[in-house]
């Protein structure tokens, strides 16, 4: 099937921290999935990404899938839910029936509808006992819901290979490019489209650092990253409160 439209909706996982484009933007894996479907469409082809970061399950529902199905565009991809399991607050019986609410909303628009079942990000942060049964209830969650709605399903959490820290970025928390890339290969082949072989390759697993060297290396990303999102949470604030969508609107990749 030949996709003419494409609207990403989410937070930061679909917006494309931290693939970055030369002059410093974010890419990530829906750009990569929208320049390959520009090849099979031609000139015809329209993109959006509403995602921002930093967004928790209610405002990409509230904010983003009002606008996306607006667009009536051919293809949807929904991924959100991921800021949630890290909250106090969070409500899995809620968020489960709000996910299948909407998913529902999008297919009966009329497009086709990616959903992700999130890869285990937690085996290298803190709270694991925690949030990782929290992301397995989401990602069952998704899951029911994909086949309940025939929705394409893209199941990262099935995939052993990210588990390798060179497909995350130093904040542990956001893919690297090599991450982004393998992600938007498997989205590509949930759809029927070839991309190219090196978009699959992983780089080599560094060996393991000596157990000095790994505690300086946790205490060095404890500073930079996970002091600063504890001080958003306690003041109220997002990483994302001042971030507008990249592209709000569906234009050609030209634009």
């Amino acid at each position: 099937m030949g996709w003419r439209s494409f609207v990403a909706v989410g937070d930061s996982f679909t917006e494309g921290l931290n693939d970055t484009y030369p002059d410093g933007r974010f890419r990530g894996w829906a750009d990569l999935v929208a320049s390959r479907l520009a090849v099979e469409a031609g000139s015809e082809f329209r993109y959006a990404n509403l995602a921002i970061r930093g967004r928790l399950f209610p405002r990409v529902v509230d904010e983003q899938v009002p606008a996306a199905l607006a667009m009536q565009p051919d293809l949807i991809s929904f991924a959100a839910g991921g800021n949630d399991v890290l909250r106090r607050s969070f409500d899995p019986d809620d968020l489960i029936a709000r996910f299948n609410d909407v998913v529902g909303r999008l297919r009966a628009g009329g497009a086709d509808v990616v959903l992700f079942r999130f890869a285990d990000v937690m085996a290298r942060l803190p709270g694991q006992r925690l949030v990782a049964p929290r992301v397995q209830l989401l990602n069952q969650a998704v899951g029911d819901t994909a086949e309940q709605h025939g929705a394409i399903l893209v199941d990262l959490y099935a995939d052993d290979t990210y588990l390798n820290p060179m497909l995350w970025s130093t904040d542990r928390l956001h893919l690297s490019s090599a991450g982004h890339r393998r992600v938007a290969a498997q989205v590509l082949t949930a759809l029927g489209v070839g991309c190219a072989e090196e978009w699959l390759l992983v780089p080599e697993r560094p060996l393991p650092k000596p157990w000095l060297t790994a505690r300086t290396d946790d205490l060095r990303w404890a500073t930079r990253h996970l002091a600063p999102w504890f001080t958003r949470r306690l003041t109220g604030r997002s990483s994302g409160d001042t971030v507008t969508a990249k592209r709000p609107v569906l234009t050609p990749l030209t634009d």
